[in-house]
């Protein structure tokens, strides 16, 4: 069964709605690609006009900056990545298979169930918001953008993974802190695993699996502590 997918994503994070138009879809598509490929430092609006042979001031007329593209493309994943949860999980009672979902979707190891959304390849965008993602964040505004709700998507799937864990332990005291870093720390390792292999214990098989168990021993570790 497939899910069609409706996200509405915060209106502060575009000048014009990308996805009305063709051009603002073709903004998105080989903005995720060209972010991906060469990072958001190489990356210019002038590149992206001159790969969609059109000029740079009809970027501008959707977006900001090429920051308020990223945050675009991330919040739209966060906000994909949690419909995965919600439809891979729906009317299951056991937490600990919850759990084992929810790491799964982390890594793209389960069939996307959903339709719609940006005509992007999903592993693409996984991978940009692994090298990317953190980005988004890390700025010396992001007080200012946090007060426009730009990271609540992100929020909001932490919250849905905390409760998760509360199932598990409702007594355990660090439910929040717990999700974001399984967030952070599953981008991290496979990052690490292809790029700084030193810093993992998973560059010899290369494998996503390892990485998953890797994480469900975090979690299930602290959520058991005594």
């Amino acid at each position: 069964m497939n899910w069609q997918i409706q996200i509405t994503l915060n209106k502060n994070l575009f000048l014009r709605d990308p996805a009305l138009s063709e051009t603002g879809r073709s903004i998105v598509k080989n903005g995720t690609i060209m972010i991906e490929r060469m990072g958001l430092e190489e990356f210019t609006f002038k590149k992206l006009a001159t790969k969609m042979k059109t000029n740079e001031s009809s970027i501008y007329r959707y977006f900001e900056n090429k920051h308020r593209l990223l945050l675009y493309l991330v919040d739209w994943y966060w906000q994909w990545i949690e419909y995965q949860v919600v439809v891979h999980t729906n009317n299951m009672k056991d937490p600990y298979k919850k759990l084992d979902i929810i790491l799964n979707i982390l890594m793209l190891k389960v069939e996307d169930e959903l339709v719609g959304g940006p005509d992007v390849d999903k592993q693409i965008l996984h991978h940009l918001v692994i090298k990317e993602g953190s980005k988004s964040y890390l700025t010396n505004h992001v007080t200012e953008d946090n007060k426009q709700q730009l990271f609540l998507p992100y929020k909001e799937l932490c919250a849905r993974i905390a409760g998760v864990f509360l199932e598990i332990n409702p007594k355990y005291k660090y439910a929040r802190s717990l999700a974001s870093t399984t967030l952070e720390v599953a981008h991290h390792q496979y990052f690490f695993m292809h790029n700084l292999p030193r810093l993992t214990d998973f560059s010899k098989v290369k494998d996503e699996i390892e990485i998953i168990l890797f994480l469900k021993h975090l979690v299930t570790a602290s959520l058991t502590s005594k």
